[in-house]
């Protein structure tokens, strides 16, 4: 039944006009009416389950618009760092959509489904040395806290704007659409690290107002919808562990990619996990 179920919730996805509709949610997450931006705010945080006492602004009348309520940031001490040494801590707040080693350039997705690792990153110069590393997809739902932090302290090299399509990313698309995270619209940032290099990628989905990263800001909805590859010098941006570099509005899915042989991962982050940001990944292979 679930099958069938999916395969109704997606079938609309492949005809639907879905960047036009997700520039519509871009321009309505920005209205500053108040009655429509408290009223908006409301209704979504009750259905979504938001918890409040988490957020530093706790009444919808505090926020500008309902972009910046989606984009709220904690009370101080919410999300505590992982405390043990040179640990890779979760880059946001989700479910674990799927995680584990990742088969030279294949990263499973769902029962059935795989996709490039290459793809994902649009050929990126760092896909060799990432080719049979681990990986973990973590999906975020309207509920979750919308802010991307730093899974490693890392030196930025690269960033890349890949256009695509704009499926969902809910379950229930992702075990419908094959190589679904590759197709869609993404942004892909490499940095240098103490493990080697690491790729974090935040996949944009329909409904997804827009992506920003902490070096360049709104990065989508692109003006031109053209792959686009910046380098960075070294020490240009340099971010520590846990600090903010991107955001989302409304849900969508971070995928965090590491080389092999360099951690020892947390076992038991199975598909559908709950996971806060600065929870514990994995340790560095070398650790005692």
């Amino acid at each position: 039944m679930s099958n069938w179920l999916d395969r109704v919730f997606t079938a609309p996805q492949h005809v639907l006009p879905q960047h036009s509709l997700t520039a519509l949610v871009h321009w309505l997450m920005r209205v500053e009416t108040p009655w429509v931006k408290n009223a908006l705010i409301r209704t979504i945080a009750a259905s979504a389950g938001v918890d409040w006492s988490e957020a530093s602004r706790p009444e919808p009348a505090d926020y500008k618009t309902f972009n910046d309520f989606f984009t709220r940031t904690l009370v101080d001490g919410a999300r505590p760092l992982d405390d043990a040494e040179g640990s890779v801590i979760c880059p946001s707040d989700g479910r674990i959509s799927a995680a584990g080693p990742i088969n030279g350039d294949t990263i499973f997705q769902a029962k059935g489904h795989d996709f490039s690792l290459a793809r994902l990153l649009a050929n990126d110069p760092a896909t060799a040395a990432l080719e049979g590393g681990e990986f973990w997809t973590i999906y975020l739902s309207p509920r979750d806290y919308h802010r991307v932090h730093m899974p490693l302290a890392g030196e930025l090299r690269r960033m890349t704007y890949v256009p695509g399509r704009l499926f969902s990313v809910s379950p229930a698309t992702v075990r419908q659409v094959p190589g679904l995270f590759a197709r869609n619209e993404r942004v892909v940032s490499i940095f240098d690290t103490d493990l080697g290099p690491m790729a974090v990628v935040l996949v944009g989905a329909m409904l997804v107002g827009s992506m920003d990263t902490a070096w360049a800001g709104t990065i989508t909805p692109a003006k031109h919808r053209d792959l686009a590859r910046h380098d960075y010098a070294p020490g240009e941006v340099t971010l520590t562990r846990g600090e903010e570099m991107g955001r989302f509005n409304m849900g969508s899915t971070v995928i965090l990619v590491l080389p092999p042989g360099q951690v020892t991962t947390v076992k038991g982050l199975d598909t559908g996990t709950p996971i806060q940001m600065g929870q514990r990944l994995a340790l560095p292979a070398s650790a005692p």
